[in-house]
């Protein structure tokens, strides 16, 4: 595991501790004792992939990002990025997508957050309210769910509200079984 180092306009790509360490040291702004050297090589021997940043003073930090990364260059061009992680988000994601246009009519309990525009009566000037509606409807797949709950809506709350996307996390849906 190699990291890459920064601070500023200084960086550098080393390929163990003791060259990440002697890197820091010849920084003047950085502090080098036991504890920042001790949690830096605690940080480089732990599973942990996260960039981490140390403070030299207010507003001022320095970054270590372990990387698979041979050379400075791969690392700036992201050649090694951890495919494991990325590639297991992207299948579940795509998975997701593709359970809401999946052909399954029946019964669909669909929950809808959005931003409804209505007026204040003392004052007669709008405002966005978070709004949840729950609707139980029959459909064809969940995407066909969502559709109806807006076309519903539409026609019942004022032109300027503002409805989610299918796929984010404001609307939810639960398969209640097939109609008859």
């Amino acid at each position: 595991m190699n990291l890459y180092l920064r601070y500023f306009d200084k960086e550098t790509l080393v390929f163990n501790v003791d060259d990440a360490i002697s890197f820091l040291s010849s920084i003047p702004e950085i502090d080098m004792d036991e504890h920042l050297e001790a949690d830096i090589r605690d940080y480089a021997a732990s599973n942990v992939y996260y960039p981490k940043r140390y403070k030299i003073r207010p507003r001022v930090y320095f970054i270590i990002i372990k990387t698979e990364a041979a050379s400075m260059l791969d690392f700036k061009q992201k050649k090694a990025v951890r495919p494991t992680i990325a590639g297991e988000s992207r299948e579940a994601a795509a998975s997701a997508l593709s359970r809401l246009v999946d052909d399954r009519p029946g019964w669909y309990e669909g929950a809808l957050d959005f931003k409804r525009v209505v007026m204040i009566p003392a004052t007669g000037k709008f405002e966005y309210r978070d709004t949840r509606f729950v609707a139980q409807c029959k459909a064809n797949s969940p995407q066909d769910c969502y559709d109806r709950i807006v076309e519903h809506l539409r026609g019942r709350v004022d032109s300027r509200s503002q409805f989610p996307s299918v796929k984010g996390k404001n609307f939810r849906y639960k398969y209640l079984g097939y109609w008859k």
